[in-house]
């Protein structure tokens, strides 16, 4: 007897290959039988209607400490997502001394932009080690994780305060090998690294300081395990970033290591930069390397407050450093005419209107009613102010509590970005879940992909969009057993309806450690999404199912 059958849905087995009217049978965790199956099961679901898919692959996200106290990631699960990998940037939370735990908290915090109590509140700290931390998100996943370790945590333990003054002696570098192989022997699927990031000080990350002879070191090993290396190159310069991906190729053909990097996405301002970099991809994959640019679906769009640091100031840097000031420092930096002009002015002779005029008043406690749904550009001109004024004035007079949404600052070009999608060596990811939580919404993603790039601009078929999240992901980032519908393989499961699979609209949750907000997305056309042969979610509701593992 099968635990579960699967009937009468469109199977959409995550080949590529055309879907089908079928059955699938699931027993003891993995998928026993796909087609016309007779027999019985402890419980049948009907699929009549429903595409019946893989589940999908996430393989950008920051989701380390979330599934300390959400084994679920929520709500990335209900979204059709069964695998996600966290640990990318190179930022992990192993392995990790416990008196560096502060300074790793503060990388994450300005880095992924994630508040402090996430790491308070929540959980208590019981490892140092890699595998330490595998036990303790092991014990109650309901989704699986394919975990990522960091560089600069490597360079940490190793170096300790000098990781981020200088360049390793060759006796640290083998210590850092030696390291890295232990995690690879807990259940690390691959290294991540960053050429862009810095901490609350504004310095760089410690995997900054790395000499290439230590990352060459680095991707030995594994090369050792077959294993990914993960790369943030310095996307705002495309000559650079087209540098990156001939170094990341250099590493994957010496090591016959899989590579990829991320963030790619296209702006308007500068079209021929993703093309630049594809045909560099292009003519790396032709000399055997493997260098996958990690692109995402959504738009970017980036809300914000003047309660708290934002990405969005992330150009301006006496708007960054002033709200990264305590709330009384910042509320008086604020209210200073002087500083108030000098931050003005920092914004061109405009007073802000190209760069903050078209900002819609979002909400917030304490907005305004009468704004709420304008742009500032109508707003400060109805006040006699210019835009970036108009934003300060409107914030300290609500202390802080207004919230703005700067809507498609890039990546919105559906038609530019159709075909970059369905390209054959772009791979589909960055989605940045569990990061950037009171900016945008990192979820939903995948409903993104479905609903804009198949259903109604054509740009991939229900069954190639599925592929390029599933078995293609699987394949790329060495997945055993996972990422298609074929006997033996992992019972990872989603059913849901081709004509209103999406994601709803970006809404305030208020379910963080300290009650702390984010920004989430409900999922559309979800029906049931099944864990390693168990039912996770069914009909708008989690179960109790904790089925989820750390993958291999």
């Amino acid at each position: 007897m099968y635990d579960v059958i699967i009937r009468n849905g469109l199977v959409v087995d995550g080949t590529g290959a055309p879907g089908y009217r079928g059955d699938v049978a699931v027993k003891d965790g993995a998928v026993a039988a796909v087609g016309a199956v007779t027999g019985a099961a402890r419980a049948e679901i009907d699929a009549g209607g429903r595409v019946v898919a893989p589940g999908f692959i996430d393989p950008h996200t920051h989701f380390d400490v979330q599934l300390l106290w959400d084994g679920a990631a929520r709500p990335a699960l209900e979204h059709g997502v069964t695998c996600v990998v966290p640990g990318n940037c190179s930022l992990s939370l192993a392995p990790l001394k416990a008196k560096d735990r502060e300074r790793l908290v503060g990388m994450f915090q300005v880095i992924e932009e994630m508040p402090p109590e996430a790491f308070t509140q929540a959980f208590e700290w019981s490892w140092e080690d890699f595998a330490g931390y595998r036990d303790a998100i092991a014990k109650h996943l309901s989704i699986n994780v394919a975990p990522l370790v960091g560089h600069s945590v490597i360079r940490l333990w190793v170096l300790g305060p000098a990781a981020q003054e200088r360049a390793a002696t060759a006796d640290e570098i083998r210590q850092m090998q030696d390291l890295l192989r232990q995690c690879l022997e807990a259940g690390t699927v691959g290294l991540s690294t960053s050429f862009v990031d810095i901490d609350p000080n504004g310095r760089p990350v410690p995997s900054r300081f790395a000499q290439f002879e230590e990352l060459d070191a680095l991707a030995s090993v594994l090369g050792e395990y077959g294993r990914m290396l993960q790369c943030v190159p310095e996307f705002y310069d495309v000559d650079i970033t087209i540098a990156r991906i001939d170094q990341l190729a250099e590493l994957s053909l010496k090591h016959n290591i899989p590579t990829t990097f991320s963030p790619v996405f296209h702006n308007r301002s500068t079209p021929q930069n993703v093309r630049r970099q594809l045909a560099r991809v292009e003519e790396q994959f032709a000399r055997g390397a493997r260098v996958w640019p990690q692109m995402q679906t959504r738009p970017i769009d980036i809300s914000f407050s003047l309660l708290r640091p934002s990405l969005f100031f992330a150009r301006l840097p006496r708007w960054v450093r002033i709200l990264r000031q305590p709330v009384a420092e910042r509320l008086a930096a604020l209210g200073d005419p002087e500083t108030a002009r000098k931050m003005v002015e920092d914004l061109g002779p405009d007073g802000g209107e190209r760069m903050m005029g078209g900002l819609v008043v979002r909400g917030g406690d304490a907005a305004p009613a009468a704004y709420v749904g304008r742009t500032l550009s109508e707003i400060a001109k109805e006040r006699g102010e210019r835009p970036a004024e108009a934003l300060i004035k409107i914030s300290l007079e609500n202390g802080l509590d207004v919230a703005f949404l700067s809507a498609s600052q890039g990546h919105e070009d559906t038609a530019e970005i159709g075909p970059m999608l369905a390209h054959p060596l772009v791979h589909i990811g960055a989605s940045d879940g569990g990061a950037h939580i009171s900016s945008f919404a990192t979820y939903g993603d995948t409903g993104y992909l479905f609903s804009e790039f198949v259903r109604k601009g054509g740009f991939l078929t229900l069954e190639e969009a599925v592929r390029k999240i599933t078995s293609e992901t699987a394949d790329i980032w060495g997945l055993k057993g996972r990422g298609r519908l074929a006997p033996g393989q992992a019972a990872d499961i989603v059913i849901f309806d081709p004509a209103s699979i999406a994601r709803g609209e970006e809404r305030p949750e208020f379910d963080m450690p300290g009650e702390g907000m984010r920004y989430v997305r409900d999922a559309c056309g979800i029906d049931t999404v099944l864990v390693n042969g168990e039912i996770a979610y069914a009909k708008g509701a989690y179960t109790d199912a904790r089925s989820g593992v750390v993958c291999d």
